[in-house]
């Protein structure tokens, strides 16, 4: 698993930016400086950080792979690329195919790491986020197919930290449809989300817009099976608390997206059911999170949980299962995307939030069962500072590392601790389209980040001295 974010130290260096003190259980806590990002009133180019957060100017490096430039990052990186799908593989003179013998599939996304008990060696699982008709067609072996005719799927794959290149491939699960992101669970699996609602209404042989659970050190999941309480909705990411078992969900469909939490009838087997609910700010129904909240940033805001009651409508739209909270006072997001735990907070993007609509950073901090802390930690003035964060995850070293996907140049860009954003590195692959970063995490020793660049469809392994800054 990846390197537990470091509060102490974003606690120690917060200490100069922090705003005030915030009363929880009848004590009083320092608010983390992640939770003061971004101070009222600091705008656009004085959210770039000095020296590029450390890690200096950023130019084009050649890939150990193909010699080519497909990636611009700081001094002293070095990056392999692997893992690339059928059309790309072609085109680069490199193997297509996966140990089982399938092409690799393309549209890679969300991804997680996984220790193997070696220390050399790691696990990853790989969405694709293919199959928004039956058109797209079947990847992987057809007898395991959840639904035959959808097109996702999940890759796993084996990386040699020290070879630095990948040694094993295979599809893992399939006829699932648009992959998009996920989480990984404490107990060693990837949860991949579907971000549709298709199904039988429109050419499918199954419902989608589930979640489905695929072990890391497993082989193929054989009769996949959706994980229906979980909700029926345009899925995003998920992230577990290891402490609760509580699953935080993400659902990417405009400004009607919401905040899920799925609270387990049995922590360790979701399979087993559970309830789901709906993220509400106290005090403020129907709180729309993604226009005039500039003022709140690092401003925690207190909030409840509003119960569906009915997770998996027979009767289905993208609005099916955000309405039923909506009604009870749910908070409106825009595009959640990007989700990820760590340190006792989860931390999300919303794509198209804030008054620019190129994105917004929040935290949710629990408190107990019932309630919690809603934070916005920073609001993008303008494309230029941030562009559409997608994909986030937590740095061993104390940033958030976040994937854009918007539009023109796309880049994996750092948030540090001041609320300042850094470039880490740009995409130099000509792409007509979707040449958006996804699923960056990092190496169980915190020495690798693996990223994806999802249209050719390809994974990067990068190394080099992230001491000088946050990632």
């Amino acid at each position: 698993m990846t390197t537990s974010f470091d509060r102490r130290k974003f606690l120690q260096r917060g200490a100069a930016v922090t705003a005030g003190t915030v009363l929880v259980g009848g004590g009083t806590q320092a608010l983390a400086a992640h939770g003061a990002l971004a101070a009222p009133g600091r705008r656009g180019q004085e959210l770039k950080a000095e020296n590029n957060g450390g890690y200096g100017p950023i130019a084009p490096v050649n890939d150990m792979a193909t010699g080519l430039p497909l990636l611009t990052l700081p001094a002293g990186f070095e990056y392999t690329s692997f893992g690339y799908s059928a059309a790309y593989a072609a085109a680069l003179g490199k193997p297509g195919t996966g140990s089982d013998g399938y092409p690799t599939p393309d549209r890679h996304d969300g991804m997680a790491t996984f220790a193997t008990g070696n220390d050399d060696v790691v696990r990853l699982v790989r969405n694709h986020e293919r199959g928004y008709g039956p058109a797209e067609g079947l990847q992987g072996d057809p007898d395991n197919a959840y639904d035959p005719v959808a097109g996702g799927a999940c890759t796993t794959l084996t990386f040699d930290t020290a070879q630095f290149a990948l040694t094993d491939s295979f599809i893992s699960i399939n006829g699932t449809s648009v992959n998009c992101a996920g989480g990984l669970t404490p107990w060693g699996s990837w949860l991949t989300c579907e971000e549709t609602v298709n199904g039988r209404q429109n050419g499918f042989t199954q419902d989608h817009g589930y979640v489905f659970e695929v072990p890391a050190d497993g082989g193929v999941v054989e009769n996949p099976e959706p994980y229906r309480a979980m909700g029926r909705f345009v899925h995003e990411a998920v992230a577990i608390d290891p402490a609760t078992g509580i699953v935080y969900e993400t659902e990417d469909s405009g400004n009607t997206s919401g905040f899920y939490r799925f609270l387990p009838t049995d922590p360790q087997n979701l399979a087993a059911g559970g309830q789901l609910q709906m993220l509400a700010v106290k005090g403020q129904p129907g709180f729309q999170t993604y226009t005039g909240v500039s003022d709140r940033i690092g401003n925690p805001m207190p909030v409840e949980w509003v119960t569906i009651t009915d997770p998996d409508p027979a009767a289905i739209t993208t609005e099916s299962v955000f309405s039923q909270g909506a009604a009870q006072g749910g908070a409106a997001f825009a595009r959640l995307e990007g989700c990820w735990y760590d340190g006792g907070s989860i931390f999300f993007n919303a794509t198209s939030g804030g008054d620019a609509q190129a994105g917004q950073v929040w935290e949710y901090r629990p408190r107990g069962r019932s309630g919690g802390q809603l934070i916005l930690l920073f609001e993008s003035p303008s494309r230029e500072v941030l562009d559409a964060p997608d994909n986030i995850t937590v740095s061993p070293r104390g940033g958030l590392v976040l994937c854009e996907d918007g539009g023109g140049d796309q880049y994996v860009r750092g948030l540090n601790e001041r609320g300042e954003i850094f470039d880490f590195a740009l995409n130099n692959i000509q792409t007509p389209a979707d040449a958006e970063f996804a699923g960056a995490c990092f190496s169980p020793d915190g020495e690798v980040m693996f990223v994806n660049v999802q249209t050719p469809g390809v994974s990067f392994a990068i190394r080099g001295p992230w001491e000088n800054g946050a990632l």
